[in-house]
């Protein structure tokens, strides 16, 4: 419930106060570490790409982990050679398979599997994507196609179990209403491939999950009518729908550099709520879970916002609503060690990750540690904060977000009930102020080569500031208040206080 809302143009402050009912129940699917995304999954065999996946799940953990090419000619799974009488003999190479696989499980990350792209002895033409070139057009043969998926999952399930490879979501390519990303964006093509992979997987275990179309925001509503047409004819029982969602405008490009706008919060949203509305008009579909198997602000991976605290405010935005329509939403990507677009010049390039190189933290990273947080029932979200309770301890997230600066800040009060004697507030702080590496690589004069120094002292810059309190009821309410500023994200427990001070300590004695 909003108390009051008034803008104070003086200071440039909104205030704000909710009354926090711990009665009310919301709706809030939080799902925020289901998967996250990488880039082509031969960058796995990196070191730096390890460290920062490990640091990641330490403080985050995310279940699932989901990129490109794992059939592409860096991991030389699919091989062919000519035996004496002149016929094409094939073999499977799964050594770079195994060392990320094996890599992935001692992280405590699970694969979600996208199916692409082709191996150039297998493809019908020469069209690649990426400065690492994995070829997109379809099969020369669909047997040999089904053949690799089949075999790969069949090494896998050997490797670690077929019980627990069965749980690894399955997903048939990668945008293909795209042509960058399939041969013409041929709709027809795609059909063949996504129907004779899925009867495959299912023919080897019924039990795996599989799904499609994966597309993003080209065409995207006559693309899901129409895959949705395709598999309600032909009968094909997927487990899942996918898609892809990115939240601004066509860049504006300027050297190594593409500058975007942000689409407003809600009509963003409205493209998700198209794609649910067109599975749910389908009887056999209704209700079926859809994933968010890629998104962010920006599609490209050299967007300077992603840097940025505006980023981490309007994604948590993001976070507090994508659940509205969809499963799972997987952040693209966890890390900078990204190469679509080449090895980036500098440490801070506007990489999709919430990682920068050398480990250090973006400030979007702790929307997803804040989130993660969120336990128990929800008792209010709405455009600037999300708030659980769990027993008697309430947990929020709070956030400033808007798609460009206007110079205002949020005094945000949120009143509660509370019979206790005393009641700790602890909050964590994320804004332009407390925690910034870019303003502070900005300051060190942009430099492409980090020192030891200089990655220790970002390392510093790039934590929340912690703050504390001891609220007291007042007629058993207890306000507490904070300071929100322009894009910024503060994460708070609140719970209730029980001092346990040891013999003849007394801290009121002590601060006096």
């Amino acid at each position: 419930m909003i108390l009051n809302n008034m803008i104070l143009r003086e200071g440039m402050f909104m205030q704000l106060t909710y009354k926090v009912d711990d009665k009310n129940t919301v709706d809030f699917n939080n799902n925020v570490d289901f998967c996250v995304g990488t880039g082509r999954m031969g960058l796995a065999l990196q070191k730096e790409y390890m460290d920062q996946l490990r640091a990641v799940q330490e403080d985050i953990g995310f279940k699932h982990i989901r990129g490109h090419g794992i059939f592409s000619d860096d991991m030389a799974i699919y091989q062919e050679f000519k035996g004496k009488d002149g016929e094409v003999i094939i073999e499977y190479n799964f050594t770079y398979l195994d060392l990320v696989m094996d890599s992935y499980k001692e992280v405590g990350i699970k694969p979600f599997l996208e199916l692409g792209f082709m191996p150039e002895k297998m493809a019908s033409g020469e069209q690649t994507i990426f400065y690492w070139k994995g070829n997109v057009t379809p099969p020369k043969d669909y047997k040999n196609w089904c053949d690799l998926v089949v075999a790969t999952l069949k090494h896998l399930m050997e490797r670690y179990g077929k019980e627990e490879v069965v749980t690894w979501p399955i997903e048939v390519w990668n945008e293909p209403n795209l042509p960058g990303f399939w041969k013409d964006a041929d709709m027809d093509e795609y059909f063949v491939l996504f129907e004779n992979t899925f009867n495959a997987i299912k023919k080897l275990d019924k039990r795996f999950k599989v799904g499609g179309p994966a597309i993003c925001g080209v065409e995207d509503v006559k693309y899901m009518t129409m895959f949705m047409d395709f598999i309600s004819k032909k009968k094909i029982p997927v487990d899942f729908i996918t898609r892809h969602h990115y939240t601004s405008e066509v860049p504006d490009f300027n050297g190594h550099y593409g500058y975007i706008k942000l689409v407003e919060l809600n009509e963003s949203l409205e493209t998700l709520n198209d794609s649910r509305r067109i599975i749910d008009s389908y009887p056999d579909y209704k209700g079926i879970q859809m994933h968010i198997t890629e998104f962010n602000t920006s599609y490209i991976p050299n967007a300077p916002i992603h840097d940025t605290n505006q980023n981490a405010a309007y994604t948590a935005s993001l976070l507090a609503r994508l659940g509205e329509t969809s499963e799972s939403y997987s952040y693209w990507t966890f890390g900078d060690v990204f190469e679509e677009m080449g090895v980036p010049f500098a440490p801070f390039h506007g990489g999709f990750g919430m990682m920068a190189n050398r480990g250090i933290k973006k400030p979007t990273y702790y929307a997803f540690k804040f989130f993660k947080q969120l336990k128990g029932r929800c008792v209010m979200k709405n455009d600037n904060c999300v708030i659980c309770k769990e027993d008697d301890v309430y947990r929020g997230v709070l956030f400033n977000s808007n798609t460009q600066r206007t110079g205002n800040d949020l005094e945000i009060t949120l009143e509660f009930e509370g019979d206790e004697e005393r009641y700790s507030l602890i909050q964590r702080i994320v804004d332009e102020d407390t925690c910034n590496p870019l303003k502070l690589w900005h300051a060190m004069g942009e430099p492409s080569s980090l020192s030891q120094e200089q990655i220790k002292l970002l390392r510093e810059s790039d934590n929340p500031l912690t703050g504390s309190d001891i609220l007291a009821p007042d007629d058993k309410k207890i306000s507490a208040s904070f300071i929100v500023k322009e894009f910024g994200l503060i994460y708070f427990e609140l719970r209730p206080l029980y001092l346990k001070a040891d013999r003849g300590y007394d801290y009121d004695r002590v601060m006096s």
